[in-house]
């Protein structure tokens, strides 16, 4: 069995207002296969400034490598393809090396969304232990202020820290 398979990349570039410059970008991956057959993945996250390239370790239809390649016709549900190592620069190619790239991972991945959860979490814990220290030292600072309480053992005691209390106020 042999098998002849010719492939092609659709590249468009647009010019976008809110960054102002030419950015380029991967429309589509087709296969073209037993001559007559044709599998298309579009690839609507491959892009990057006109002026830089763009890389990534996988380009792939396969969700363990984020599947940035997604069947557009259902001969394509049949393939998988990936490219490694894959670099592209669509346009301002001098002396046929690529310009700096423009790479593929994101800026939020799920363990940096974690880190991020994780100290935010580790901050209001120590915010929280901070108040409290500065509480406990109010709480020391008025005790010193406070007179001294005194609780009597018995009824005698009572009455006589009553009598002692009277004789002092008739002293003043």
């Amino acid at each position: 069995l042999v098998l002849s398979i010719k492939g092609s990349l659709q590249l468009s570039n647009t010019f976008y207002e809110s960054s102002g410059q030419w950015w380029f970008s991967v429309d589509s991956v087709s296969l073209l296969y037993n001559i007559s057959e044709e599998a298309a993945f579009n690839a609507s996250e491959v892009y990057a400034p006109a002026s830089s390239s763009y890389r990534c370790i996988h380009v792939s239809s396969l969700e363990r490598y984020s599947a940035l390649l997604l069947p557009g016709t259902d001969q394509a549900r049949r393939w998988s393809i990936t490219f490694t190592d894959f670099q592209i620069q669509a346009f301002s190619v001098t002396s046929g090396k690529f310009s700096p790239a423009s790479d593929c991972t994101t800026f939020l991945t799920p363990a940096i969304l974690m880190g991020l959860v994780t100290s935010l979490i580790l901050l209001l814990v120590l915010a929280y232990a901070l108040h409290m220290l500065i509480h406990l030292k109010h709480i020391e600072h008025d005790e010193e202020h406070k007179a001294d309480v005194y609780f009597p053992k018995s009824p005698e005691h009572l009455e006589q820290y009553c009598v002692e209390n009277l004789t002092e106020k008739n002293v003043m």
